[in-house]
């Protein structure tokens, strides 16, 4: 039914701007454009304890992991290689552009340990910078660690559910959750509604076709469903 459309639309669209976000972020091995990888060293790690929540600001989102020491941060990421090989020498290179798609495709994922330089990769790093929201939940640092320790490995992804940022809320606070995909949602959802801002909606959706290259037989009726309501209502 048409109101069943609404919440697809808006899931697909976030689905397809939070994976720009995540393209960009990450190295330009599929022909996608990049920031150079730091040099290692570039990080002062001293300044980072084990457990620690570590944040990387990108145009739009954030991406999370946990601290593990030495030089090791768990994080998760949309990644297709695990779902085809137990090979950890070709899993555990760094994920390129194509993998991550098709991760997000196939909503298959896996809970990585990288270097600092290859999980921020020349982003700027906030630590614990989220606690200010949990206050009191704040879990031991080593139990953090533990717990991301343990979840290592292929798991399933969805950005709506189980994304890098409900991973570590998890590890370091005992609750799964994201804030930024739920106010993107919020958001989203307020637009759709506006119908004075119907066209808005429509422009980002034709915003996201142009940056990601996609087909419009299959997204222009999506972002068009918003107009399609003002018209009927």
């Amino acid at each position: 039914s048409m109101k069943n459309a609404v919440p697809q639309a808006a899931s697909l669209l976030l689905e397809k701007l939070l994976l720009l976000v995540h393209v960009r972020a990450l190295p330009a091995g599929s022909g996608g454009e990049s920031s150079p990888p730091a040099a290692p060293g570039y990080y002062d790690t001293s300044c980072f304890k084990r457990g620690d929540l570590l944040e990387v600001p990108r145009t739009l989102f954030i991406h999370f992991g946990i601290y593990l020491g030495e030089n090791r941060v768990a994080h998760l990421m949309p990644d297709i290689l695990p779902a085809f090989t137990g090979d950890r020498r070709q899993i555990e290179q760094v994920v390129t552009n194509k993998r991550l798609i098709l991760g997000v495709i196939t909503k298959t994922a896996s809970v990585r340990v990288d270097t600092v330089e290859d999980f921020a990769y020349g982003g700027s790093i906030l630590v614990n910078h989220m606690d200010r929201l949990f206050e009191d939940q704040v879990l031991g640092s080593e139990e953090a660690a533990r717990r991301a320790e343990k979840l290592v490995g292929a798991t399933a992804y969805s950005l709506l559910w189980n994304n890098c940022e409900h991973f570590v809320t998890y590890c370091r606070y005992g609750a799964p959750v994201s804030f930024q995909t739920d106010k993107f949602c919020e958001t989203l959802k307020m637009i759709i509604r506006d119908q004075r801002s119907v066209l808005a909606s429509v422009l980002v959706g034709l915003a996201s076709i142009v940056c990601l290259g996609l087909a419009p037989s299959t997204t222009l009726p999506t972002i068009f469903i918003p107009f399609f309501l003002w018209m009927a209502g």
